[in-house]
């Protein structure tokens, strides 16, 4: 299910929304012009080992300092391929300029932040002997997917669904939008977590994580949202009383 548009009209340009797809995108391209050994240092430095930090035995973990933390946030920030920070920047710009719009943009961006957090611990979390670098923006973007589902239960999501070439087009609620989301991933978490190597080199967990972040955070940063201010209407919209 690829979302086209949602039905919530924006109030104020997404500041941050906007600044997070350029910072993905620049550092993307910057990905594209590193040699193959450069990527792969670049992956595995910025990136998180969930070996390195979850295994008693890593040689990180007696050392561990602030520092070696970098990694659980720079990783929502590389991406492995055109098709991923396409996908993953235009599902953030969806949901993320609404709920920008609601929340204020500085509350927005610490709640992304919090959410990618959230998405590569539990990653990390379920798979502590991975030694394969976990990287995208897709944990962070389940947050904001879940947030909206929570705050737009009843907003539409206009949806492009392929049926081998036909493209079926229509709309369903956020929340009907999200929890089949939601069931989805957990299926998939829970067959990864069955059968390891089956998994497809999808990150299920941040998935799960970062969705599930953005539901327990969304009320929290909530309280501090400036006030809602609807639209004003157009002239011919305005009454006398106006």
């Amino acid at each position: 299910m690829f979302p086209i548009r949602d039905s919530i009209p924006q109030e104020r340009t997404p500041t941050v929304v906007y600044s997070l797809i350029i910072v993905n995108a620049l550092i993307f391209f910057y990905q594209l012009n590193l040699s193959t050994i450069g990527t792969i240092n670049f992956l595995y430095t910025y990136g998180l080992v969930p070996y390195s930090y979850f295994q008693p035995d890593s040689q990180l973990r007696d050392g561990v300092t602030l520092y070696h933390m970098w990694p659980f946030l720079t990783a929502s920030f590389l991406h492995g391929g055109w098709l991923h920070v396409i996908f993953n920047m235009w599902t953030l710009f969806i949901f993320g300029s609404t709920l920008e719009g609601r929340m204020g943009s500085l509350q927005f961006l610490m709640f992304y932040l919090c959410c990618a957090v959230a998405s590569i611990y539990a990653h990390g979390y379920f798979n502590p002997t991975s030694e394969a670098p976990v990287i995208g923006a897709s944990g962070a973007i389940a947050g904001v997917i879940g947030a909206y589902a929570l705050r737009f239960p009843t907003a539409r999501i206009t949806l492009l669904v392929p049926i081998i070439i036909i493209p079926l087009i229509f709309s369903v609620p956020a929340l009907v939008y999200a929890a089949l989301w939601f069931g989805f991933q957990l299926l998939q978490g829970a067959w990864e977590a069955l059968a390891p190597s089956m998994g497809g080199g999808i990150a299920w967990w941040a998935h799960i994580g970062g969705f599930i972040a953005g539901l327990v955070l969304l009320p929290v940063f909530l309280l501090f949202a400036p006030a809602h201010r609807p639209p004003r209407p157009t002239h011919w919209q305005r009454g006398p009383w106006d």
